[in-house]
């Protein structure tokens, strides 16, 4: 079976970073350029996140949005800031198929129920930020993965496909940027636990970290740094499997 592969734009102070473990941003470059690049490798959908907008207490950049949309040839889904109804419509509207919420699943779920009424729940992401406690068992987090709520990942996971979401994204914050490969026991928790596609996202390394989190029971794939540095110098090349290499090592399995 065919599943996508995404990779995930990280937006601060307007440029295009990395982080480790939501921490040590690295500045990689321009986000316009870096999705001028993905439109000639055949991406099967982009996912954009401007960390500062929720931290900020600010609405979405729009007019970014815009730009980014306007060169994309590829599916793109969009995060960051979005607290209202108005916002899904605008950011849909410019020209991105899909809004990714997260702060917002916390202080105003309605909104996810709102979004999927008027655009179809398969516009609607539910992102979910998740670290390990000391004691075994995990819980999410909010605010790029300075809160915990003590929530469960598996019962969040239901309450968001309840209200209406229509995918997960699923991120566990320790493995992020670390090339560790995904946890593979969080993906599987939290995709038995749900009838609608989970996407993986944290420390994927190579093609084969997809197929294990495939197999785990995720319908789609993430990564950051994997498409954006090149090993072991972590110099930035922006690059992207070919389809061969995926059919082989990934469609396959």
């Amino acid at each position: 079976m065919r599943i996508r592969v995404i990779p995930s734009l990280l937006i601060h102070k307007g440029g295009l970073i990395k982080s480790v473990q939501f921490k040590n941003y690295k500045y990689v470059g321009d986000p316009i350029n870096a999705v001028k690049i993905f439109n000639e490798k055949e991406v099967d959908e982009i996912a954009v996140i401007d960390i500062d907008a929720t931290r900020d207490n600010r609405p979405p950049n729009f007019e970014v949005i815009a730009e980014i949309a306007s060169e994309a040839f590829m599916p793109m889904a969009y995060g960051g800031g979005i607290t209202k109804l108005e916002e899904v419509k605008k950011i849909l509207l410019s020209g991105f198929e899909k809004v990714i919420i997260n702060k917002s699943l916390h202080t105003n779920l309605n909104l996810v129920t709102q979004s999927a009424n008027l655009v179809g729940s398969q516009s609607v992401v539910a992102s979910i930020d998740v670290k390990k406690g000391l004691f075994g068992g995990y819980k999410v987090y909010t605010d790029n993965g300075k809160n915990s709520t003590k929530l469960s990942p598996i019962d969040f996971a239901k309450t968001v496909e309840n209200a209406g979401a229509g995918e997960i994204l699923v991120n566990n914050i320790d493995a992020d940027g670390t090339y560790k490969g995904y946890d593979i026991n969080l993906i599987k928790e939290v995709a038995s636990s749900v009838n609608i596609p989970v996407i993986a996202i944290g420390g994927a390394s190579c093609v084969e970290d997809f197929a294990k989190a495939k197999q785990a029971g995720a319908s789609a794939v993430s990564a950051g740094s994997m498409f954006i540095f090149q090993r072991p110098h972590q110099a930035v090349l922006i690059s992207y499997p070919t389809q061969k290499e995926l059919k082989q090592k990934l469609f396959k399995v």
